[in-house]
């Protein structure tokens, strides 16, 4: 394979080489990659901002993630804190920290990956930054995005007998996480070894290129629905659901058996001798939707595709609890991933 070393084009030179392919898709995005700055024009709508940090080492390895994937779940994970706004994402930038050892050839398949994004849900790059890394490749990437002011919906606003949704099923980006680092492990003992991956497509395309839902929105939207809290499912639903629990002040209920899981899941947590409904509440990486929504709204609800009601909100006194399949109630805690122990 070719291999074209990053100093031939120097930074401004490589910033002009792998970005410009990208088209402009939004009317607000006036002036994109290029200048000193971009310049965007947003009128009567509300602006919003997130920015996820990803490295080589912590939150990714490339024994196992290929190069262009990786470009897609940075940009789309962004994406998804966005829509968790009840917003669309319009614009991003994109900051890599790269080492000798890669190449213009390596870039471009990341680049390809987050151009690919950017076509699918209809988002423009418009700038970012590139710089030595002695540490491995590191990826940051700003997203904005716009709502309308009376429709951007927070973490703090469920209210007592909100209804609990969450869309899509749960825990099985964590099982195919579980199967990469299973094979990665039988890999380095015998590299002979072809990695098993039989029958389990849907749990790595969940670990290694995750969606955002953009369509749950648009769904919620055609309803007129909504919701009364949101937040995307980052950290695993038990982490999620306190953080909502705590900022609004109510308790919540939660049925284990409502809790939707795949069962390619299933099988791969039998296979490892794990708990699933573990898995689904303190895996992490799913990036589906946590969604309160009035009880008003349940009939709307019921139509929508995608989303299952698995609890209701209480009042604070009453704890946060998961129901077990035998009635019991456990004190939900928060065991979702954490970078930073």
């Amino acid at each position: 394979m070719q291999r074209t070393e990053i100093a031939k084009y120097g930074e401004f030179g490589l910033i002009k080489h792998l970005t410009e392919k990208f088209k402009i898709q939004n009317a607000s995005t006036l002036k994109g990659v290029g200048d000193d700055a971009a310049v965007l024009d947003y009128k009567d709508k509300q602006l919003l901002i997130t920015t996820d940090l990803l490295l080589e080492g912590v939150h990714f390895d490339l024994v196992y993630v290929p190069l262009r994937h990786l470009g897609y779940k940075a940009a789309v994970v962004n994406f998804s804190d966005i829509y968790a706004m009840n917003g669309q994402p319009k614009q991003i930038t994109v900051s890599l920290g790269i080492s000798k050892r890669f190449s213009v050839e390596d870039l471009e398949e990341i680049y390809a990956g987050i151009e690919l994004a950017c076509k699918v849900y209809g988002v423009d790059l418009i700038g970012g930054d590139t710089s030595a890394s002695l540490t491995g490749l590191a990826i940051s990437i700003t997203c904005i995005g716009e709502a309308e002011k009376d429709k951007i919906v927070y973490r703090n606003g469920a209210r007592e007998n909100d209804l609990i949704c969450v869309t899509g099923d749960l825990g099985s980006a964590y099982m195919g996480l579980q199967l990469l680092e299973r094979e990665k492990i039988v890999f380095s003992a015998n590299s002979e070894v072809q990695p098993d991956f039989a029958d389990k497509d849907y749990i790595l395309q969940r670990q290694l290129k995750p969606e955002a839902r953009k369509d749950v929105i648009q769904a919620l939207a055609d309803k007129g629905i909504i919701p009364t809290s949101m937040m995307d499912i980052s950290d695993g639903l038990s982490s999620e659901l306190i953080h909502i629990c705590t900022q609004s002040n109510v308790g919540c209920r939660v049925y284990e058996d409502k809790i939707p899981i795949n069962y390619q899941a299933v099988v791969m947590a039998e296979e490892l001798n794990m708990s699933i409904v573990t898995a689904a509440l303190n895996g992490g990486e799913d990036y589906e939707l946590l969604f309160t929504a009035r009880i008003e709204d349940y009939e709307k609800i019921l139509t929508l595709e995608n989303v299952g009601i698995v609890g209701h909100i209480t009042k604070p006194e009453l704890g946060l609890n998961l129901v077990g399949r035998e009635g019991e109630e456990i004190s939900l805690k928060a065991q979702g991933w954490n970078s930073l122990k």
